[in-house]
């Protein structure tokens, strides 16, 4: 029971405290309503009630917002839209005419957002409606044109809208001014007359143009045919000139085409010519290309012969090198042999040194008749001899031979260190010695 009432009051406490929140952003809200204000860039605030730097009692503000002090400041809304006022005038032309003229139109004012000249309408205007500020300006307006109409002539008023409104502006400027207003544009929709002046004024003016007109059109139409005379006389020279042109250039054009033939005949001499040396160049090329080709031929079967002749060289380079290594192999195996031999030889010459004086007995015959042979080769010619009568000279020429055979014999006794006599008598006593076989024709042979 007491957590339910507790908690009874805390609910509303909470609602207490939520609703004097609540209070508080409501009145802060409309605290803020009152206290500022917010304005279109369309009309001027005017915030009275309080003295401003510029020493007056109010302060001004186009669009934007501002804030104000209740009670004591109050906000008042001055509009800046146009508005539009309706002219009618009836006042005297001036110039001397005298002449009573209507001008009726429109003018668009409004009130100045000039700072200096805006004072003027919040002073003049502020707190009234608005259509005592456009009675105001349209009878200010008015005013001023009554002022324009006095000072011009019906004509220039008629003939020059843009000069009479200008006027008018300018006669009403400084007025505007002083009533913090300011005219956008004033548009005159009619001017006229009671008397019919400015109508007479048109007709004449309207006749004074027709004649005019008629007088230019006779003017134009005078031109015209001047100009169309002139045209024919162009044109007709035109033609000459052009027909002129044509035969001259007809005759151009011959000569051109005379020329033309003459240039393409020398063209076609030229060409002929031309090709006749080509002709000639590409038979001579063609010879060329055939003694080339000729000379080619014979080159690669000069070629092919030499590859035969070199491989025919190769293969017998390659029999004879192996023949060569061959017989080398049998040279080197037979002087092997030989070395063998010949040490066997020396090693039997050393135990028995006899047996060398045995082994060259042996030799000499074959020696003997390897010299003989030699002597026997040589070719001595046609010999002729003179003799003093004695005969020794055709005796000496005829034992010629002999003599070369003994002197070969004492060069192989002076090389081998050996007296032949002695050897072939120690041969000789060898083959009569006891059991040596006696050979035939011996005894003749010592």
């Amino acid at each position: 029971m007491n957590n339910l009432m507790i908690a009874q009051m805390n609910t509303e406490a909470v609602m207490m405290i939520g609703g004097g929140i609540l209070f508080i952003i409501v009145a802060f809200a409309v605290l803020v309503a009152k206290i500022m204000v917010v304005g279109d860039p369309s009309e001027l605030l005017v915030i009275s009630g309080k003295r401003s730097s510029e020493g007056v009692g109010y302060r001004t503000l186009i669009g934007g917002r501002t804030l104000v002090i209740p009670i004591i400041e109050q906000v008042a809304r001055v509009s800046l839209r146009n508005m539009q006022v309706g002219l009618e005038v009836k006042a005297q032309s001036g110039g001397g005419k005298m002449i009573p003229v209507t001008v009726t139109g429109v003018a668009n004012v409004k009130v100045s957002s000039e700072p200096e000249v805006r004072g003027n309408a919040i002073e003049r205007f502020l707190g009234q409606p608005q259509d005592e500020m456009k009675l105001v300006a349209r009878e200010t307006l008015e005013g001023g044109i009554r002022a324009v109409i006095g000072k011009m002539t019906p004509e220039e008023i008629v003939e020059d809208r843009d000069k009479f409104v200008a006027t008018v502006m300018n006669e009403v400027n400084d007025d505007f001014r002083k009533l913090g207003l300011v005219i956008d544009s004033v548009n005159i929709q009619n001017v006229h007359d009671e008397d019919e002046y400015l109508e007479s004024i048109a007709r004449k003016a309207s006749a004074a143009v027709r004649a005019t007109a008629r007088q230019w059109e006779a003017q134009r139409k005078a031109e015209a045919d001047i100009k169309e005379a002139e045209a024919d006389a162009s044109s007709r020279q035109a033609q000459a000139e052009r027909d002129a042109d044509a035969k001259e250039a007809e005759s151009m054009s011959r000569q051109r085409a005379e020329q033309a033939r003459l240039s393409a005949d020398k063209a076609i001499a030229e060409s002929d010519n031309e090709l006749r040396i080509r002709k000639a160049e590409l038979a001579r090329e063609a010879s060329l290309k055939e003694t080339e080709r000729n000379k080619a031929a014979a080159i690669a079967e000069e070629a092919r012969l030499l590859a035969t002749d070199v491989v025919r060289a190769n293969a017998e380079r390659d029999v004879a090198k192996a023949n060569a290594e061959g017989a080398a192999a049998m040279v080197e195996e037979e002087g092997k042999a030989r070395a063998a031999s010949i040490e066997q030889i020396g090693k039997a010459i050393e135990a028995h040194p006899e047996a060398l004086k045995v082994m060259l007995a042996e030799m000499m015959p074959s020696v003997v008749q390897e010299l003989a042979s030699t002597i026997k080769n040589v070719e001595l010619g046609d010999i002729t001899v003179f003799d003093g009568g004695s005969g020794s000279s055709i005796a000496n020429a005829a034992l010629g031979r002999a003599r070369m055979l003994a002197e070969s014999l004492g060069t192989v006794e002076s090389v081998l260190g050996l007296d032949l006599r002695e050897l072939m008598q120690t041969i000789a006593n060898n083959r009569s010695s006891p059991g040596a076989k006696p050979e035939a024709g011996s005894s003749a042979t010592a």
